[in-house]
């Protein structure tokens, strides 16, 4: 397969990803100084290790994205779908550790990553390859629908049991978005919805505490000091940046009432810090971002980097939506994290690779 590239590559798109990551390492220093000091005797201690164990491997990630021709991506397909798994199950061995309640971490020697983070990589690279490959394979029940819900229970089980409840819903949102557009029947794509929606209503009604979050949403204030504190903090922590913030640094409520400041709740700091028009702003580079990589998917060059960018702008676009709207109140609280700006060194440098892929392809449509 020759490789070639005379086109330049989106320039639009590296100055949102730039933005994106540079503004979340500026955010990431207000929100964590304070609570780095309180738990490490060290103010830079977050913005540190996300330069190291985020930035660092994300370039690394980037670059190789950004050189490597996308096609030797779809070369080792089957590569991403065993990677995707065997991932997650290390969780689940002497490898993977708990931490807040939660086995989501794996730690090899000195580093430590999450593999759900990265199977957001891998999971939508697999799935570009394996429904790029023939459009008559999306379309049959038995070589598409069949496997493609084989593949994609087994990953979703295996995020549930972690558990991570909001990953499962913008992954499978994504794959089936992917298997939409490859050419899949509108039954497919309903029965799937369905039996997904069957399964989380199972799985909320039977785990008090995500039952306990959508009755949070309902009415947090029925519960303020408890279930509904964390919604109840941010909304005070959003209301009070008015228009234009209370400046850069100046954050109250990450002191001592916000939960998870640098993480899930770091839109609220933004929001409280630069006020209505720095938070318009980030989402309008966020919408930008998202739509220049679905035009970029109308123009791909094969079906393999129509479907891997696709993937890639709606991950983008839920994650982004799924923890902007919960810090806001829209939907119930989630613990997703801002794509690009929460704290958290697997998923910056996952993104951070995505960008170099989704600019690879661009110099080569």
């Amino acid at each position: 397969m020759r490789y070639s590239s005379s086109r330049q590559p989106d320039y639009v798109i590296i100055f949102c990803f730039a933005a994106l990551v540079i503004f979340g390492l500026i955010m990431l220093v207000s929100a964590s100084s304070n609570l780095a000091q309180i738990r490490f005797s060290d103010p830079n201690y977050y913005f540190n290790h996300q330069l190291f164990f985020g930035l660092i491997p994300g370039l690394i990630g980037f670059l190789a994205g950004y050189f490597i021709y996308y096609r030797y991506w779809q070369k080792a397909a089957i590569l991403f779908g065993l990677l995707s798994v065997v991932l997650l199950f290390l969780v689940f061995t002497p490898l993977g550790f708990n931490a807040g309640g939660a086995e989501r971490w794996v730690r090899l020697g000195p580093v430590t990553f999450q593999p759900a983070e990265v199977v957001k990589l891998t999971f939508i690279l697999y799935l570009a390859a394996w429904l790029g490959g023939s459009i008559d394979r999306a379309k049959s029940f038995r070589k598409g629908f069949m496997p493609f819900l084989a593949v994609s229970g087994l990953v979703a089980i295996l995020l549930l049991k972690q558990p991570a409840t909001s990953t499962v819903a913008i992954l499978m949102g994504s794959a089936a978005v992917i298997y939409f557009i490859s050419g899949a029947k509108w039954s497919y794509i309903i029965g799937f919805f369905l039996l997904v929606a069957i399964i989380f209503t199972l799985v909320i009604y039977f785990t008090p505490y995500r039952l306990n979050r959508i009755l949070n949403y309902i009415n947090p204030a029925a519960s303020p000091e408890g279930g509904g504190y964390h919604l109840s903090q941010a909304l005070i922590a959003i209301g009070s940046g008015g228009w234009f913030g209370v400046g850069f640094g100046q954050s109250t409520t990450k002191i001592n009432f916000l939960p998870e400041p640098i993480g899930d709740s770091i839109f609220a700091v933004i929001a409280e810090e630069l006020g209505f028009i720095g938070s318009s702003t980030l989402i309008l580079i966020f919408l930008v971002l998202i739509i220049r990589i679905f035009r970029l998917a109308k123009k791909a060059p094969d079906r393999f980097a129509k479907l891997a960018l696709i993937g890639f702008g709606t991950l983008i676009a839920a994650q982004s939506f799924v923890n902007i709207a919960a810090i806001s109140g829209i939907i119930p609280l989630t613990g997703m994290p801002l794509p690009f700006i929460s704290y958290g060194g697997t998923a910056l440098a996952v993104f951070m690779t995505m960008m170099g892929v989704v600019l690879n392809i661009s110099r080569n449509h």
